[in-house]
């Protein structure tokens, strides 16, 4: 769930809403639930009413997601944090903040912002339900919205990052240490210890009957577990590549390659140099970029009769870096677009190329050289 993905609804607070495929999925299971429920409640209703107020409660509680993360992203745009998306999949909801808070207390706030929201739904819901008890389909429907309102508030409060309660978590011991990368290592191990009573709750109840329910716990723990430990990696990346630049780790030797040879030939050449990018040329000026996944496009029976230019990427259309662009901004305009390499422009003059593999290379060394220093300070 990094990057947006799937059905676009449309835009709230300038914020793009996105539909996961996977939401299907719990969108036909809430339905079904609801359904069967209100069947077994409300027998005098007509086996239509049943499905549309399932449905309909089960929309209602979608809106009620959006509203909740909404929230979270309210907060976020007032202390100028861009929020990139928020998507609906099978656990709910995701609101992708595209940089963290600056402070615990812009922290703390973003993340209290979801809770309270459902509990103020909750609480809209409850007194709805208590205004109107005559009318058992609105009784139905609001009943069941406060209650699960409240649970997700709830839930959301665990002390578990990636949880809303993590996150408050987080922001506790990172005001009190003045150390975010410790105040997320704790918060990401407890969130590591929720999700693992999840998954054996989960087995526990698969084991003494409640197969689906002990299933679904265990399902979450996992979703939980890698959520957790995926947080806390990206944190450290952040750490240990803070203030890198490109100039500092980019190939300074920029491969050329000329425009007019196969790619047949231009495979060689990467066999033999390891290079996996190269600056086309043409005449001695460059014209393009081209890859061996550019060549992977290209059938393996045409290589001998197409060119390199054929292939290419047009240099008006590669995308730059500058030597003094931080390598945490490369490596984030690298996955929104979906390359691997940038050449490195200043001043109009191609100097080096940048990749995901010297990105790679830079984090390895920086974490081997951070562990070695902390081994020889703790002789």
């Amino acid at each position: 769930m990094n990057r947006a993905s799937g059905i676009r609804l449309g835009k709230i607070l300038g914020i793009p809403i996105y539909l996961h495929p996977s939401w299907f999925i719990i969108f036909a299971l809430i339905t079904f639930s609801l359904g069967t429920q209100f069947t077994a409640q409300h027998p005098s209703w007509s086996p239509a009413q049943h499905w549309v107020v399932g449905i309909a409660t089960a929309i209602l509680f979608f809106g009620s997601v959006v509203f909740h993360e909404l929230s979270h992203s309210a907060v976020a745009l007032r202390y100028r944090l861009p929020v990139a998306s928020i998507t609906l999949f099978v656990f709910g909801g995701i609101a992708r903040i595209s940089a963290e808070p600056s402070s615990a207390k812009q922290e703390f706030n973003i993340a209290i912002a979801g809770p309270v929201s459902s509990f103020f739904l909750a609480g809209v819901f409850f007194l709805i339900s208590r205004v109107v008890p005559g009318n058992e389909i609105v009784l139905a429907t609001t009943t069941w919205l406060w209650q699960i309102n409240f649970a997700l508030a709830a839930f959301n409060l665990l002390p578990g990052f990636p949880l809303d309660g993590g996150r408050i978590f987080r922001s506790i011991v990172w005001g009190i240490t003045k150390d975010f990368r410790r105040a997320t290592r704790y918060a990401s191990g407890s969130g590591q210890l929720l999700a693992y009573l999840m998954i054996f709750g989960g087995i526990w109840q698969f084991v003494s009957g409640n197969r689906f329910g002990g299933l679904w716990l265990a399902f979450i723990g996992w979703f939980l577990l890698n959520a957790a430990q995926e947080s806390y990696a990206q944190v450290e990346v952040q750490s240990v590549l803070a203030g890198v630049t490109a100039g500092d780790i980019m190939y300074k030797d920029v491969p050329t390659v000329g425009r007019d040879i196969s790619l047949s030939d231009y495979v060689h050449e990467v066999l033999r140099t390891g290079r996996r990018c190269h600056i086309v040329t043409g005449a001695g000026t460059p014209v393009g970029l081209v890859t061996l996944h550019a060549a992977r496009a290209v059938p393996r029976d045409e290589w001998d009769t197409t060119s390199v230019q054929a292939a290419m990427i047009p240099i008006d259309k590669i995308q730059w870096a500058a030597p003094t662009d931080p390598v945490l901004k490369i490596l984030e305009r690298m996955q929104r677009e979906d390359v691997n390499q940038m050449p490195v422009l200043d001043q109009g003059n191609i100097v080096g190329i940048i990749g995901r593999d010297s990105i790679l290379g830079a984090l390895q060394t920086r974490i081997s050289a951070s562990n070695l220093s902390g081994q020889s300070a703790g002789h």
